[in-house]
């Protein structure tokens, strides 16, 4: 089966974090959101995967290749403009020859999309999106359903009293090669804004599947820093990068803990990590590969990216530290992000 990932989002609304690294880059647990996704399509027999590029498209292109090492292959569309997402998967229509799934790249999700794929065949639909209940709808694409789990409204992003319903568009599509007579070729065009009314217009078989599977959008800082809470606390299943040492803690390869630091729980320690002499780790952490926790650093419900390093006698609460970046000594930093000046020397 095939599938495609959409990857060329610019991702501002995690900036200062996606000034280097592109949004399906960022990491969750030390594995890039991406990464989770070609999991998850690979669980569920996805085989190839159709990848569109667009912001910082060539660290995403490096990381994952041609996809082999995940069992999937993985192709690439690379954009000169952002297309919207319904324009973008009609640029590579000739791969797409049966039913096909459209997923976001910066979404954490354990949907079964086994699942997915079999109802949007019982409905013989042209297009089947995956619903979940929201407490803000303004935010997303609304739905209203029928009985029988047609789709009979939809409104992108309503206000106030243009709200009808909770079930919300996640961005996860089962497609009909069919649709694409319906999306214009050269011009930007959205499943949202633009499709999905149309199907309804036509009285075309538009479904909806309503899911309790776990599903985030990792697209701002705080649903950013939810989804680590969420996968440390087994909300979401997802492979962990790590053998778990012991109950809630997963510690990679050649890591050292001096004997006098203290390590809480659930906390993920990445290979090559240092934790020296009095420095604690505490709940709710994720430290990168290769990072370091010097001498009396105190690190609390906080995400360290690869090669950070948190100088002495420091503290970190509720904070994002980039990759490489070193926070200075004797100082306490509560809810912040952190950043390399000079984001040109950052690695993909």
């Amino acid at each position: 089966m095939k599938a495609m990932i959409l990857a060329a989002g610019v991702g501002s609304r995690l900036d200062p974090l996606t000034r280097a690294v592109p949004k399906p880059m960022v990491p969750i647990v030390n594995r890039p959101v991406m990464e989770h996704l070609v999991q998850l399509l690979k669980k569920h027999g996805f085989t190839d995967i159709m990848v569109n590029l667009y912001y910082l498209g060539d660290k995403i292109k490096a990381y994952f290749g041609d996809g082999s090492k995940w069992g999937v292959r993985i192709h690439y569309s690379e954009e000169d403009r952002l297309w919207g997402d319904a324009g973008s998967v009609k640029r590579v229509q000739d791969f797409f020859d049966d039913t096909f799934l459209v997923i976001g790249g910066d979404d954490l999700t354990d949907l079964d999309l086994s699942r997915l794929m079999r109802f949007h065949k019982e409905k013989k639909a042209y297009c089947t999106i995956a619903l979940s209940l929201v407490e803000d709808p303004s935010e997303y694409g609304i739905a209203l359903l029928n009985e029988k789990g047609r789709i009979t409204r939809f409104l992108e992003k309503p206000k106030g009293e243009m709200i009808f319903s909770n079930a919300a568009n996640i961005g996860i599509y089962v497609l009909e090669p069919a649709v694409f007579e319906l999306i214009p070729n050269g011009v930007p065009y959205g499943f949202g804004a633009n499709l999905l009314p149309l199907l309804i217009e036509r009285k075309l078989p538009l479904y909806g599947f309503l899911t309790s599977s776990y599903w985030k959008d990792v697209g701002n800082l705080k649903t950013y820093q939810q989804a680590h809470w969420d996968a440390l606390a087994g909300r979401v299943q997802i492979q962990m990068p790590y053998p778990e040492r012991r109950k809630y803690v997963w510690v990679g390869e050649n890591v050292e803990i001096a004997k006098d630091a203290e390590i809480g729980y659930p906390v993920v320690i990445g290979s090559g990590t240092r934790i020296e002499s009095g420095a604690k780790v505490l709940e709710n952490c994720v430290i990168g590969e290769n990072c370091v926790v010097e001498e009396g650093a105190v690190v609390q419900e906080s995400i360290l990216w690869d090669g950070a390093v948190v100088m002495r006698d420091t503290m970190l609460v509720r904070c994002v530290v980039g990759r490489e970046c070193k926070v200075k000594s004797n100082v306490a930093i509560f809810d912040g992000v952190i950043v390399d000046a000079n984001p040109a020397r950052s690695k993909a």
